[in-house]
């Protein structure tokens, strides 16, 4: 792995007026390269878990920022540490292979393998990597699409026996939407078309679009109000209705995104993915307002706080998470124009119109 470099020459898009300045921008990217062990992994912080999604957007980050040695490092650490399944543990400690702490198996974690891959392949051109990483892509779709429920949406996870829970979550089945366009996209690159995934996606969609009882009613979380704009599957016209449906209840002003109602807690990973989406649907204003309303989460050593209590004036959890700061990078990289970041959040060169006229 080379080391960080802080004359990366794609960091000038990751500049936002009262959001980022170049200096902050090499300020957050090495901090995130800061926490990334040797062997790859990309633990929240030194001394706390890795799980694979959070990792995974953390080596994404990295890429928008040019560091490529360092997310390809990232990707092979996945590759290497699959399990015989196709997926791979729901925690490790401190990012060691051989120390899961949960042995679970959640299927959207899983999943977003296949978004940071085609973000690479994308970012590098690199065809080398994505023919070696396409036997770990194709493993994890299989064990993700093994979950996937008679309705279309998909079962939470295998429990450390390997017990599936069928019980389907709109947040994770909305990522794992993203995540097989991403299959799909690579498979179509490979000219290896994967006609069942296609029509796995197709339902999953129709699922997420149409059909909310099939999933676990967890709507007091924001993640659930806007990830399914974020993934992909909503869009449109129902995408503004959804997204101005709930703006009200999750939104504080100046400060940023509540995770979950009815505690006066925002946090930086919601209020960026949330930004996200806005810039997805087309309102790039109000994405970066929030973008510029969390700053007051960003901490001297360029990492953000995980998120603030307002109602007590206090950070909590003392803690500053390699995926908050890498959801801000790349919020900020859509917002910028990076091609990769664009092309894997905004749909281009990514299948569409995948969901199938027959269902009801």
């Amino acid at each position: 792995m080379t080391l960080f470099s802080r004359g990366s020459g794609r960091t000038e898009r990751l500049v936002l007026p009262g959001v980022l300045t170049a200096e902050q921008v090499t300020g957050t990217v090495a901090g995130i390269a800061a926490v990334q062990r040797e062997d790859g992994a990309i633990p929240w912080f030194r001394g706390h878990h890795l799980d694979p999604w959070d990792h995974t957007e953390a080596a994404m980050a990295l890429d928008a920022a040019g560091e490529h040695d360092r997310a390809e490092a990232a990707y092979r650490w996945l590759a290497r540490h699959q399990n015989s399944d196709g997926s791979w543990y729901a925690a490790y400690a401190d990012g060691a292979a051989d120390e899961p702490t949960d042995r679970s198996r959640e299927s959207n974690f899983v999943a977003y393998v296949a978004v940071g891959v085609w973000h690479h392949y994308l970012a590098t051109g690199d065809d080398a990597f994505l023919d070696s990483m396409w036997p770990t892509v194709y493993a994890a779709v299989e064990f993700v699409l093994a979950l996937q429920q008679a309705g279309g949406q998909i079962g939470w996870k295998r429990e450390e026996d390997g017990t599936p829970v069928t019980d389907a979550l709109l947040t994770g089945s909305s990522s794992i939407h993203q995540a097989l366009r991403c299959a799909l996209a690579i498979a179509e690159h490979r000219e290896e078309p994967q006609p069942d995934w296609e029509l796995a996606t197709g339902l999953l969609a129709h699922a997420i679009r149409r059909h909310p009882e099939r999933f676990l009613d967890k709507s007091r979380y924001s993640m659930d109000w806007y990830y399914p704009v974020l993934g992909g599957a909503v869009t449109g016209v129902a995408a503004k209705e959804r997204i101005e449906e709930g703006w009200d209840r999750f939104v504080v002003p100046g400060l940023g995104v509540r995770c979950v109602l009815p505690n006066p807690w925002v946090t930086g990973g919601e209020s960026c993915e949330l930004a996200l989406a806005l810039w997805v649907m087309g309102e790039s204003d109000r994405a970066v307002q929030i973008l510029q309303w969390i700053q007051h989460l960003r901490a001297a050593d360029g990492m953000y706080w995980t998120g603030y209590v307002y109602d007590d004036d206090a950070v909590w959890p003392e803690e500053r998470t390699t995926w908050t700061a890498g959801s801000l990078l790349l919020a900020a990289a859509a917002l910028g124009g990076d091609e990769a970041t664009t092309a894997v959040f905004g749909g281009e060169r990514l299948p569409a119109g995948l969901e199938p006229d027959c269902c009801a």
